[in-house]
């Protein structure tokens, strides 16, 4: 999840320009009228971002760690695949990301979706590419796959409705399980909300009004979502030992809840507007059921 930052310092960088275009429902989708000054102006944000934060990435992340030569690295089996679903939900924002900086600059649905969901796929190989080279990691056939997988889902959506009727979201609520490892999980909440998997969950929030045949009377807003989460790890693989941690029972949870979509809010406010692209990534807090591995069902009055 370490992109995760990123991507919400990316959003609010673009919101504006997203909204410009009259973001959502009621962008051109010709593919006439490109701006060249505007389409400069963006390759050249993009540029400057996209070469700046890998150039950081590695200063920041890589440097100071030994280089072998590329080679691979199999992680599928880490967090129980949490951070694989934090590599589809980064790319899936990126790709969104990207895609409405094109339709401000002109360019059409087809293109702005082509152009960006590869650009969102191009930056995460660079990273797994920076991995291959690192004697410490690797690169990873599983992060690649996510990465596809999170890009695809926009992708796809763009060119078959011109909309995103199906969305990756993140929730993430604070655990016990850092004070044990706070190395791995966090030393303070803005760490965790970037380290902890136990606390975090990822949703696949699916608009319902938009699968509804038109003219049916339906809150457009109200969504349905799938979480999914782990729970009991201090550790990758295995928990470490430590006879004062919980138990050493790692676990998945499967979660159904209710969503909102921020951004079929109807509002004429651009302010608003640049604020529910911003929260788009963020499920809303809501009741929850949850059935996780150890074979128990839950039920939360208001889950994040």
């Amino acid at each position: 999840m370490r992109l995760l930052l990123l991507i919400i310092g990316l959003i609010i960088l673009n919101g504006a320009e997203c909204q410009n275009s009259a973001a959502y429902h009621s962008v051109r989708t010709d593919s006439g009228g490109i701006n060249k000054g505007r389409l400069i102006g963006v390759l050249s944000v993009q540029g400057t971002l996209y070469f700046g934060s890998l150039s950081g990435l590695y200063y920041a992340w890589y440097k100071d760690y030994p280089q072998s030569s590329f080679h691979f690295f199999n992680d599928n089996n880490e967090w129980l695949q949490m951070d694989k679903f934090g590599h589809a939900t980064s790319a899936y924002y990126e790709s969104m990301i990207f895609y409405y900086s094109y339709r401000w600059a002109g360019l059409g649905n087809t293109a702005s979706a082509w152009y960006g969901g590869l650009l969102a796929l191009a930056y995460q190989l660079n990273i797994e590419i920076l991995d291959g080279f690192s004697s410490g990691w690797g690169f990873s056939i599983g992060d690649f796959t996510a990465n596809t997988v999170g890009a695809t889902l926009f992708v796809s959506q763009q060119l078959i409705w011109k909309e995103q009727r199906v969305r990756l979201k993140y929730s993430f609520h604070q655990t016990s399980y850092p004070v044990y490892r706070p190395d791995l999980l966090g030393t303070n909440v803005a760490y965790q909300i970037l380290k902890d998997y136990n606390g975090m969950s990822f949703w696949l929030s699916g608009n319902i009004s938009s699968f509804l045949p038109k003219g049916k009377r339906f809150p457009r807003w109200l969504n349905i979502a799938i979480g999914y989460g782990g729970g009991g790890m201090t550790g990758a693989y295995v928990n470490a030992s430590n006879p004062s941690a919980p138990g050493p029972e790692r676990y998945r949870r499967f979660m159904l809840s209710v969503d909102v979509d921020l951004t079929r809010i109807p509002t004429h406010s651009k302010v608003l507007k640049v604020v529910f692209t911003v929260l788009s990534i963020i499920k809303i807090p809501a009741p929850a059921i949850e059935y996780n591995s150890l074979g128990n069902f839950r039920f939360y009055p208001l889950y994040y």
